[in-house]
């Protein structure tokens, strides 16, 4: 077991690779959450000042869909 940990005297660029590899795969993460909460926090800001959720009007090609789907 130990020999599998020395990896055949390349241990500490492996082991190096592998801490690295998941240290930045963890900022990532991180960042990524932090990203979320700070655009909730601001699209929650934005509604309040708004008075309330916003909604996109519909696009074009919805609307001709709703409007054929009525005339049948």
């Amino acid at each position: 077991m130990a020999e599998f940990f020395q990896m055949g005297g390349y241990a500490f660029y492996v082991w190096a690779s592998y801490g690295l590899s998941a240290f930045v795969v963890l900022a990532a993460i991180w960042w990524s959450l932090s990203d979320y909460r700070m655009q909730k926090r601001l699209a929650e800001q934005l509604e309040a000042l708004s008075g309330g959720r916003v909604r996109r009007a519909a696009s074009p090609s919805r609307q001709e869909n709703r409007k054929d789907e009525e005339r049948q």
